[in-house]
């Protein structure tokens, strides 16, 4: 089996394009993205036709769990199928399990370099304050389409390491959150730019969530720290996104996206999944 690592902000996924459906995706995805044993990777994603639109894309985090959307991830997949010939298109549209996705294309000398996505409609609910890690804390819940919890924190003091993986991983087996969250931790730095580390569910500390940057530019914009139907940077461990809340609250992202490596799995890391074929054209 053939496949791409590609990445978007340090958010890297392996990627394969299939004609159909792979057999047991998520114990393929736990092989191949363990960073000692496998090719390494936050998870994989299929490219998969699509009778609702351009294509379709699957997402597997590294513990073999289903994600219903990935923003970097989905950059990348624009890239993937326009720079590989799958089409010469540049404004597609993605079937997800969030719904159907339109990006538009940033093409430089015949490759993609980066995508706007329309990330759908945000939802910002009601604070609570929960017991994580043996701290209360206060978190927005907001919905991209996925399920997010943002916290606010101090904007002096930087975000350690050892508080996002504790509060993280609490926060994402909290009962509040039954199907599990995504945490993002959020200093506001000015009215236009957030600085945001991110717990991803199914994954733990990843470099960058593009949903997680559009529920905290979200959030930060229902609590009045930022203005409405702005361009607000968010920056995060791999880098920096553009993210923009309409008035209607759908969220709108630019990022980059980039191709890592191509390669090419040994016989019995394909054996859950037999007779697919894919990935480089």
């Amino acid at each position: 089996m053939k496949f791409t690592k590609m990445e978007g902000l340090g958010n890297d996924y392996l990627y394969v394009y299939a004609d159909r459906d792979p057999c047991d995706p998520a114990a393929l995805s736990r092989r191949l993205s363990d960073r000692h044993f496998g090719a390494g990777s936050d998870g994989m994603i299929w490219i998969l036709p699509s009778d609702q639109a351009d294509f379709r894309m699957r997402i597997f985090n590294a513990d073999g769990s289903e994600a219903l959307m990935c923003g970097n991830g989905i950059r990348c997949v624009g890239k993937y199928v326009f720079d590989k010939g799958l089409t010469d298109k540049t404004d597609l549209t993605i079937e997800t399990l969030s719904g159907i996705r339109h990006l538009s294309l940033c093409v430089t000398e015949g490759r993609v370099t980066s995508a706007r996505v329309d990330m759908g409609k945000t939802a910002v609910s009601a604070p609570l304050v929960l017991e994580a890690a043996g701290r209360s804390v206060t978190v927005y819940p907001v919905s991209v389409g996925n399920p997010h919890a943002v916290l606010f924190c101090d904007p002096d003091t930087p975000i350690q390491q050892d508080t996002l993986t504790a509060v993280g991983r609490a926060l994402e087996h909290h009962p509040a959150f039954p199907d599990g969250v995504n945490v993002e931790f959020v200093q506001v730095l000015s009215p236009a730019r957030l600085r945001m580390r991110v717990w991803e569910r199914g994954s733990g500390i990843t470099m960058a969530c593009g949903t997680g940057a559009c529920a905290a530019a979200a959030a930060a914009e229902a609590c009045g720290y930022c203005p409405p139907d702005g361009d607000v940077t968010v920056a995060l461990d791999g880098g920096e996104l553009t993210i923009r809340i309409s008035p209607d609250h759908t969220a709108f992202m630019t990022g980059p996206a980039k191709i890592v490596y191509e390669g090419e799995t040994a016989d019995e890391y394909t054996q859950t999944a037999p007779g697919v074929t894919g990935g480089t054209v």
